[in-house]
């Protein structure tokens, strides 16, 4: 058989040219939800680095003065940490079936994610009380567009982990809980990566 009868062969059809089934009747591995969060988490990751890629372009013109971090973006970041071990301790509950250690440590994760909201704030405060806004500095408002950004996908995932906790609070089966769960620490474990990509790059840049 040469070349060109390769090409013109067609598989699905037998001499007959009666079709021939080809599935092997396996489906896609990766649930829907997984697969969704998979791709937002890509979408996510573009746009930060898109928003890093501008800010180190923007950083060499003379008119940038960079702003001296708050304190509490050290402790802003110690406290994310705890919130994405807690999920992951969630996590691990789940898997093995352990509801009450699934309920303790979503509440746990929840807590610590509202506590680094709360201490984002308070790091503007202090700075917007010292005269560095948005409006006077391309760096200040790099500054506050980055860490903004962050705190609305974080808020986002505190929609899910309500949701979840909803569920558990309701009674559900750890079963029914188990993807939520998985869900909720892949996305606090993605967040906390991009906020020390961002702290980094405020801070040695």
């Amino acid at each position: 058989m040469n070349l060109l009868q390769q090409l013109m062969e067609k598989p699905w059809l037998t001499e007959d040219n009666t079709v021939v089934e080809l599935r092997d009747g396996r489906t896609f591995a990766l649930s829907r939800e997984k697969l969704g969060l998979r791709v937002f988490l890509v979408v996510v990751m573009v746009v930060f680095s898109l928003m890093m890629a501008a800010y180190i372009e923007r950083k060499v013109f003379s008119d940038w003065h960079s702003v001296p971090l708050p304190w509490l973006l050290w402790l802003n970041t110690v406290i994310l940490v705890f919130s994405s071990l807690a999920m992951h301790r969630a996590w691990i509950s789940a898997r093995r079936t352990e509801i009450d250690g699934v309920r303790v440590w979503l509440y746990a994760g929840g807590f610590f994610a509202l506590v680094f909201l709360i201490g984002q704030l308070l790091a503007w405060w202090e700075l917007v009380a010292s005269g560095y806004y948005a409006a006077v500095d391309p760096a200040n408002a790099f500054f506050f567009m980055l860490t903004a950004l962050h705190g609305v996908h974080l808020i986002g995932g505190l929609v899910a982990w309500w949701r979840t906790m909803a569920k558990v609070t309701r009674g559900c089966g750890v079963v029914l809980v188990r993807i939520s769960v998985e869900l909720c620490t892949v996305y606090w474990h993605f967040l906390l990566l991009i906020w020390l990509a961002l702290f980094a790059l405020m801070l040695f840049t």
